[in-house]
């Protein structure tokens, strides 16, 4: 099974506001960048975006090193949180409802097809692919600022 190493990073002007995602994919000593964005979103739509894009780019069951700067995406993957979300039909622990639920079943369907190593990386920091991610998602956002 290759191993991609993915960088992700989602940004939001206001929350909802104008948004951007960024990642970055690497194997074999080749980079891939993607980006996208979206007029009114929020930071967390666009974290889980920019990962299930990442993960929708490859070919192939893939083993995945995935490096995110949002704890939202990578605690609810690693913890078992988001399985448990979905399990109970979209409601958290606490009876509330879970957010984005359309992104979280889209991501734990590819999350069945390749094997995910989850990295949290503190954002703004030395991570230099991380901070690429952030620089692009906030290009990507103001594309829709008026």
């Amino acid at each position: 099974m290759k191993t991609v190493t993915v960088y992700t990073d989602g940004a939001c002007s206001g929350n909802p506001g104008p948004g951007g995602w960024c990642a970055i994919l690497e194997y074999a000593g080749r980079e891939k960048q993607l980006s996208g964005g979206e007029a009114s979103t929020t930071n967390n739509r666009m974290e889980l975006t920019a990962v299930i894009r990442a993960l929708e780019a490859l070919r192939e069951p893939c083993r995945v090193e995935l490096y995110s700067d949002s704890k939202y995406v990578i605690d609810a993957l690693e913890k078992g949180w988001a399985r448990g979300w979905q399990r109970r039909g979209w409601v958290k622990a606490d009876k509330k409802p879970a957010l984005n639920p359309d992104l979280w079943q889209t991501l734990l369907e590819l999350t069945e097809r390749h094997t995910l190593i989850c990295h949290w990386v503190k954002g703004h920091e030395e991570n230099e692919k991380n901070n690429r991610c952030d620089r692009q998602a906030v290009l990507e956002s103001k594309k829709f600022q008026s």
